[in-house]
């Protein structure tokens, strides 16, 4: 039988309920532990650009670096699917895609870009080496196309 009493003296809900801990940050967010994966990546995405920006520079002037999650399929059919012009794919799945400048959906000037997807990247990467190695490939195929030359040339060969 409960009473009132006996009601009123229960325990109230604690936060740690589970015995898992108290909830909160476990880092300083001023520590790059606190990072998310994506902000990981997009600091990844910059490292590898880097040496790519620091022989090419003047000519990436007018080129801009974009980050999606996953690429957008409108056929969900393998057999379907057909990837444009500057998409660079693995096994029918885009690791990146060059969109060449022209006219936004406004009817707005846009500026080239180099559009980066992370997650088709991140499942091909077996540690963090990997990845940084699989995306500088991937920017410097993308960039040489942008360049209308090759591959070699824009990772050290002589332009």
């Amino acid at each position: 039988m409960t009473t009132a009493r006996r009601t009123l003296r229960r325990s109230p809900r604690r936060r740690d309920r589970r015995g898992r801990g108290l909830r909160g940050l476990m880092y300083p967010a001023t520590t790059p532990a606190s990072r998310t994966r994506a902000e990981k990546f997009d600091a990844m995405v910059l490292e590898a650009l880097e040496p790519i920006e620091l022989r090419w520079g003047s000519e990436l002037s007018d080129l801009d670096l974009a980050v999606d999650e996953v690429p957008e399929v409108e056929e969900t059919s393998p057999d379907d699917v057909v990837w444009g012009q500057g998409v660079l794919a693995d096994v029918g799945v885009p690791l990146a895609q060059l969109v060449p400048a022209g006219v936004d959906p406004e009817g707005l000037p846009s500026r080239a870009r180099i559009v980066i997807y992370r997650r088709p990247l991140e499942a091909r990467a077996r540690d963090g080496a990997d990845l940084a190695d699989l995306l500088h490939e991937v920017l410097v195929e993308q960039v040489a196309e942008y360049l209308n030359i090759e591959p070699d040339a824009v990772d050290g060969g002589e332009s």
